[in-house]
């Protein structure tokens, strides 16, 4: 099952899919600041948050999960915002979704190219994490912080620890999503290019869509538009949040 937020209840639907290691909660100020238009649905994807795990995680199986959770609430179109893995995942769906059922697409910072692997020592923390059961958070982060120095880093992360009887354990299917991470890492498997009309958002000071990915993100999505979004990394919803926001409004609306 796939587990969701809702923000609002007026104005068209707008499903919202995070990246990897994160979860609905990631995507909260934003989703209540688009409420006012929107009927935002905040998903947790497989593997994430308080949805269920799923072994051999591939972009048609998340895909195919989030596209069964439209069906089962009866959401018959909405726009589609993903970002980085979510984005991934926004592209496989909109590939395998009935035409209409997506009448827009938003893509955050990634492309439809295989990227090389750059998490395989987050994941050695975060099986740290689950093995020791730490007693605190401030325990959970000092055993991450031999794996991953970035203390912004580690805070998202632990942004996933949830309190239980032993101690504190990880909303995260760790173990699938290391045994799937090589194929997280490669594009969605598109066949046909998709017309639906497309944003691509980057953020100016990251390197996860580079100007040589333009011909394969236009061979797959005819329609695209690209919009950069100034002084702002691979996390440009969080770091820059008005100007995303209004970007997202403009192009939705």
């Amino acid at each position: 099952m796939i587990h969701a937020k809702q923000y609002g209840s007026s104005g068209p639907n707008l499903i919202v899919i995070h990246g990897l290691f994160g979860n609905a909660d990631n995507w909260h100020s934003i989703a209540q600041n688009l409420a006012e238009h929107f009927t935002v649905h905040c998903i947790d994807l497989p593997n994430h948050g308080k949805s269920d795990s799923l072994p051999d995680a591939s972009y048609p199986k998340m895909a195919e999960a989030v596209l069964d959770w439209t069906e089962l609430n009866k959401i018959n179109s909405f726009y589609l915002l993903g970002h980085s893995m979510g984005g991934k995942v926004a592209m496989q769906m909109a590939a395998m979704a009935a035409a209409g059922k997506i009448e827009k697409l938003i893509v955050v910072d990634i492309a439809p190219v295989d990227y090389q692997a750059g998490h395989t020592r987050i994941l050695e923390g975060l099986k740290a994490i689950d093995e020791s059961l730490p007693s605190s958070r401030k325990e959970a982060d000092i055993l991450l912080s031999q794996y991953e120095s970035n203390l912004a880093v580690r805070q998202f992360l632990l942004k996933n620890l949830v309190r239980n009887e032993q101690g504190f354990k990880l909303e995260l299917s760790v173990n699938n999503i290391a045994d799937s991470y090589s194929t997280i890492l490669k594009k969605p498997l598109i066949k046909n290019a998709v017309s639906i009309p497309t944003l691509f958002i980057k953020g100016e000071n990251s390197d996860y869509i580079l100007a040589e990915y333009q011909e394969a993100i236009l061979a797959l999505f005819p329609n695209a538009s690209f919009k950069i979004i100034s002084g702002a990394g691979h996390w440009l919803h969080a770091e820059k949040p008005l100007p995303f926001t209004s970007l997202v409004k403009r192009f939705l609306q």
